[in-house]
């Protein structure tokens, strides 16, 4: 995949209006708006259902989540460019063309509309882990090659790609432990069957504070109020790294740039709401809202980071 086809996002929305997009804008949106996720009770379905409520207040028109899986994508891609059918997802959607072949193309047949949440990373130890920071852990590694493990959960997973970019700049051996998802990963972690893990602040913080788990860095590149008192990982000795979980809502490729620039102008209004703010913030994410051109740039550098780490680790589905 070429990477310099993202550029094609980033040209100014205002570039590519026509008039007939326009005149079909004005009396946008006429009916409810279909916005497709991945399954049920992950990631991507909370951040979705969040973000739908939201929408269907900022846009008066009803949005309605539809949990396609990951066919979500794929339908989307070819669905009408009516501004009817959208697609809320994470990373998995510009990742997955690394690490399996998929019918679609993450830029050819999609244009961004807003990155919609953010999510850092929490790395975290069992409390028999004679580490009480990044640098003793990465000592500790270098002392034990192959010895310590950490838990993730899927392939392709932020909490996989986060410790496979923590060996890689580390320059340790930590052994992989993959579950069939997070829940499995974490409990495994709890009864100390695995020593480490790079999981979201919303479901470890409870844990730490009770003093089950031992917290020693975020993954974000500036300490974060979503990890009180909790130093970064690049400011823990191991600089330039960073781990976040970012979400965009993206349309059809060709949905006229009217349409686009209306459903952007809605999400980021959406997102701006003190209540939705606080309902992310108290699972761990932060909320954002962006233009077209910034999800754009967050997923061509996503694409170039990740995608190395997913080749030179051999990650594949």
């Amino acid at each position: 995949m070429r990477i310099s086809r993202l550029m094609g996002w980033m040209l100014p929305v205002g570039m590519m209006a026509c008039a007939g997009g326009a005149l079909y804008a004005q009396s946008y949106p006429i009916k409810p708006i279909r916005m497709l996720t991945a399954e049920a009770g992950g990631g991507s379905d909370f951040v979705a259902r969040l973000v739908a409520q939201a929408l269907t207040t900022s846009l008066g028109r009803q949005v309605i989540v539809d949990n396609r899986g990951f066919n979500a994508i794929e339908i989307v891609a070819r669905a009408l460019p009516d501004g009817y059918t959208l697609l809320s997802y994470g990373s998995p959607f510009w990742l997955a063309p690394f690490m399996q072949k998929v019918s679609y193309d993450p830029v050819r047949d999609f244009l961004p509309i807003s990155l919609t949440v953010s999510s850092p990373n929490v790395v975290v130890v069992h409390p028999a882990v004679a580490a009480k920071s990044i640098q003793e852990l990465i000592t500790l590694a270098k002392a034990k090659p192959g010895v310590l493990n950490y838990a993730s959960s899927t392939n392709g997973s932020l909490p996989h790609l986060s410790g496979e970019l923590f060996k890689s700049m580390a320059g340790v051996d930590i052994v992989r432990v993959p579950f069939k998802g997070n829940g499995p990963a974490f409990n495994a972690l709890m009864a100390g069957q695995v020593e480490v893990m790079f999981t979201s602040a919303g479901s470890v913080l409870s844990f730490v504070r009770a003093g089950r788990l031992r917290a020693l860095a975020v993954t974000s590149a500036e300490p974060t109020a979503l990890a009180p008192g909790l130093p970064t990982v690049t400011a823990s000795g191991l600089p330039g790294y960073v781990a976040l979980s970012p979400f965009g809502i993206f349309a059809p490729a060709r949905t006229p740039a009217a349409i686009i620039a209306q459903l952007n102008q809605a999400t980021v209004r959406a997102l701006n709401g003190a209540d939705l703010k606080e309902k992310f913030f108290s699972s761990g994410a932060e909320t954002i809202g962006s233009s077209p051109e910034q999800l754009a740039a967050a997923v061509k550098s996503e694409m170039a980071k990740w995608g190395k780490i997913i080749k030179d680790a051999g990650i594949h589905d």
